[in-house]
């Protein structure tokens, strides 16, 4: 296919097969029939065994919800550590290592079908079962929103890697569709990986993606809609001269993935950025191409940041600096930025930077050199990764969706058949009050689901107070808080508070000056399981305030083969600003956007007490030098309809 074809087709057309893109027969990697037959099986074999032993010694459920034991509360058993997944084909570790004690043994917990039951969610993204990880190639085609993700068909944990696919409307309702890609071919019989779309000007459907091969080296490959005029776009037809893209000289054969949504350069090519890493050194690379099948090496990387180690999911888009609309992927110019963001696979957190692209040199450069990607700002403070943006033509949106884990064990998942949630969609536009970051906020559909308010003003709240809040069912919320404190207060203390992190200094019950001051969700009663998200200022010795947002998981449950660590960081107050939040609490998750959404902390929590109709909701102040005045309107959510 030409150029001339991609930009003047009228309707669509396959890519036609070709050979002059291909690697040379020494590279090709295709499997021999009968070896990879056995091969399966033997793979089909050793994963059952360890299935088998995974599930050794877990506590039984019977179906009252009850452990099927003697004692009510029988004691918890000890299994092994987690078997890593993932790591060995190439990828980040999917399993949850940092239960792991130093003895290399984790307790489980003695959990009942009603705890288990309670933590699937009502209005976020998850298939019926199994494993679900990053999403994929997010795209709008007539009249409907379409997610592919990271699915494991057979099971609740990473593994067979196929590309699930479901569609909405609104990006909150979904309808579950057949799987749109699954591991069939040489090139990705290990996985089919992460990948992007590319909407041409025409309107055809580029989805580039990385396949891991029969012998475990990641290449990119290309597929396309079988009938475009298909608007639920049901059928998927791999490329037949894949792959497209091998790793080049230098770039090691397990570190050369997730190809990015393609734009346009100054000569008229498109180019493509991946992910790579050289030594320690976290590298972007971008190739060009006129046909999608073709594809030239540019000599300069996009960006590279040492001491970063393997970028995956790069993430790379331009946001307007004085505009609200979100932009093209392609577009470049006066009074726009571009985001770099990265996916670090060595501490599995997103990282991003705002900065200029100049597209003659290709050369991205981050506005703060302190803040650079990997080393600066993060997409999300909590249990966040392989996030990935599209832009909403139908809205004139950046779109932003994020595959948050499990924190519990791998055995808990096993028992309640499933793992992992996609977050609720966010739109993302540039900060144009600090011009330093980019501000995140759930899209305006999931407002369609609150149904009663409740709303509380002017709540005084002094030193230690601790205010419950009377809204019904406390699984399903919206919460809309702001805080005011006197100003002057502030100004006129002393003290300094050095040294202060949401994560290290003691959590909700540390008490300082001035916080932390918030909400408490998920609680019971007797806040013997509690999930507080907060603010906390801290005076430095220059007398300068800096203003924290915090999530502390330390007691969010009694379990104990459950994460509870405290997540959070600064958040830029300016002047006239009082302190706002929201949070999205849904089941086992909570969502909290402080200071409209300059920071955001995702959260996965297990509360064995606080559940169904023992979930509370609390205002509190837990400084000491302040008093407090609160505002929240709170609203009940309603189940999205996912079927």
């Amino acid at each position: 296919m030409t150029t001339t074809d991609l930009e003047h087709a009228t309707s669509y057309s396959p890519l036609p097969d070709s050979d002059h893109h291909r690697p040379p027969p020494s590279q090709w990697r295709r499997p021999i029939t009968l070896l990879s037959g056995i091969f399966l099986f033997m793979l089909l074999f050793s994963s059952l065994i360890a299935l088998v032993i995974n599930q050794h010694g877990q506590q039984q459920i019977a179906g009252d919800g009850t452990p099927l034991s003697s004692n009510s509360a029988p004691a918890a058993k000890k299994v092994l550590e987690p078997i890593s997944r993932g790591v060995s084909q190439g990828v980040s570790e999917k399993s949850n290592f940092q239960l792991s004690s130093a003895a290399a043994v984790v307790e489980t917990y003695p959990w009942t079908n009603a705890m288990l039951s309670w933590q699937r969610t009502g209005f976020h993204f998850q298939p019926p079962k199994n494993w679900m990880n990053d999403p994929n190639g997010p795209l709008y085609h007539m009249g409907w929103y379409h997610l592919f993700y990271q699915y494991n068909p057979d099971a609740a944990v990473w593994g067979n890697i196929t590309w699930g696919h479901a569609i909405s409307t609104d990006l909150i309702n979904w309808y579950h569709l057949p799987f749109a890609m699954v591991p069939d071919q040489w090139y990705d019989i290990k996985g089919v990986w992460t990948g992007s779309a590319t909407i041409l000007p025409d309107g055809q459907i580029v989805m580039m993606y990385t396949g891991d091969t029969n012998e475990e080296v990641q290449v990119q490959n290309l597929a396309y809609p079988a009938n475009l005029s298909d608007p639920l776009l049901l059928d998927w037809v791999k490329y037949s001269g894949n792959p497209v893209l091998t790793p080049p000289p230098g770039i090691g054969s397990k570190d050369f993935r997730d190809p990015t949504t393609a734009w346009v350069g100054p000569n008229g090519k498109w180019r493509v950025a991946l992910g790579t890493k050289v030594n320690k050194t976290g590298i972007t690379l971008v190739y060009e191409t006129t046909d999608f099948t073709s594809y030239e090496l540019l000599d300069e990387v996009l960006h590279a940041v040492p001491g970063t180690g393997m970028w995956e999911c790069v993430d790379f888009y331009p946001v307007s600096t004085t505009e609200s609309n979100g932009l093209d992927t392609s577009v470049n110019g006066p009074g726009i930025k571009h985001v770099l963001k990265s996916s670090l696979d060595d501490n599995k957190h997103d990282y991003y930077a705002l900065g200029t692209y100049d597209p003659i040199s290709n050369k991205w450069t981050p506005d703060n050199p302190d803040l650079d990607v990997g080393i600066g700002l993060r997409v999300d403070y909590g249990k966040y990764y392989a996030s990935k943006s599209f832009y909403d033509q139908n809205k004139q949106r950046r779109l932003l969706l994020g595959w948050t884990g499990e924190t519990d064990s791998e055995a808990a998942d096993i028992l309640k058949g499933w793992a992992s949630l996609q977050t609720i969609p966010r739109e993302v536009v540039f900060d144009k009050k600090t011009g330093k970051n980019i501000l995140q906020w759930p899209i305006k559909e999931v407002e369609k689901l609150r149904s009663k308010s409740t709303v509380y003003k002017k709540v005084l709240l002094e030193p230690g107070s601790l205010v419950p809040l009377d809204i019904g069912a406390a699984t399903q919320l919206d919460i809309i808080a702001t805080f005011d404190i006197d100003s002057t207060v502030l100004e006129a203390a002393l003290e300094a508070d050095v040294g202060y992190n949401c994560t290290t200094s003691g959590g909700s019950s540390s008490r300082g000056a001035f916080g932390p001051f918030g909400l408490v969700v998920l609680a019971d009663e007797s806040r013997t399981e509690q999930t507080p998200v907060y603010f906390y200022i801290a005076k430095g010795t220059d007398g300068v305030a800096s203003t924290y947002f915090c999530a502390d998981q330390s007691k969010s449950s009694t379990a104990s083969d459950v994460v509870k660590l405290i997540y959070g960081s600064t958040v830029p107050v300016l002047d006239g600003e009082n302190f706002s939040m929201r949070l999205l609490v849904d089941h086992s998750i909570v969502e909290s956007f402080g200071q409209g959404g300059r920071t955001v902390i995702t959260s996965r929590v297990y509360p064995t007490k606080a559940i169904y109709s023992a979930a509370k909701v609390f205002l509190f102040n837990n400084a000491t030098g302040i008093t407090v005045t609160a505002n929240v309107n709170a609203w009940n959510m309603d189940s999205a309809n996912i079927k």
